[in-house]
């Protein structure tokens, strides 16, 4: 093993950065950038907390993350599993970044920023949906925005409909649950009651 212990070390393998690289991180929401938010359903949340690093996958209608204006995004907390390490973390360090991803897009876009959490009721009401509104809007304060290049998602084919797996060649959570709790929650049972309990509970 040969460990990289300096940034000397690794811009000795990494050299050669382009402008295209660079020309790209602004610290605001441009009308380009505006179009893959809002073209965006899903996005996936990183925080930093005491305990550690959390990524959170948020998925919604396309556009669900509101550009509020160009150095400022809102983003609604949907129903989940009530854990909320994501909003722990955001309350304690205020430290966040964004990866959006489109369907079909090779393309994705990255947000770095600082974020609290919002609970003005006015507000909540403006992300409603199917009569219901979110518990909290995480608002981003944007410091960098760039798009990155395509070919990590190129690579995987990760839209490429020929590379889908079955749900068959995989544990279901029930089975996960049931294995990683000796059999005290999960298994068939909550596994075929699931997607009742998530339409009922999807907004």
């Amino acid at each position: 093993m040969s460990r990289i212990t300096t940034i000397e070390q690794l811009e000795t393998i990494y050299s050669g950065i382009t402008e295209a690289s660079t020309a790209k991180v602004t610290d605001q929401i441009t009308p380009e950038y505006r179009q893959l938010i809002e073209g965006s359903p899903f996005v996936a949340l990183a925080t930093s907390g005491p305990e550690g690093l959390d990524c959170s996958p948020r998925g919604d209608l396309a556009g669900f993350v509101r550009v509020h204006d160009d150095r400022t995004l809102m983003m609604p907390d949907r129903r989940g599993n009530n854990r909320v390490d994501s909003l722990r973390n955001i309350v304690r360090d205020p430290r966040v970044a964004l990866l959006f991803l489109i369907p079909g897009l090779t393309t994705t876009f990255r947000v770095n920023g600082r974020a609290f959490l919002d609970t003005d009721q006015a507000l909540l009401d403006t992300f409603m949906v199917d009569g219901k509104v979110p518990r909290s809007v995480i608002v981003v304060e944007v410091m960098e925005a760039y798009f990155q290049c395509a070919r990590a998602l190129i690579r995987s084919e990760l839209w490429n409909p020929a590379k889908q797996r079955s749900p068959k060649d995989f544990p279901t959570p029930g089975q996960i649950l049931a294995a990683l709790s000796e059999d005290r929650v999960g298994g068939e049972s909550y596994d075929r009651e699931w997607p009742e309990r998530a339409a009922k509970t999807m907004w």
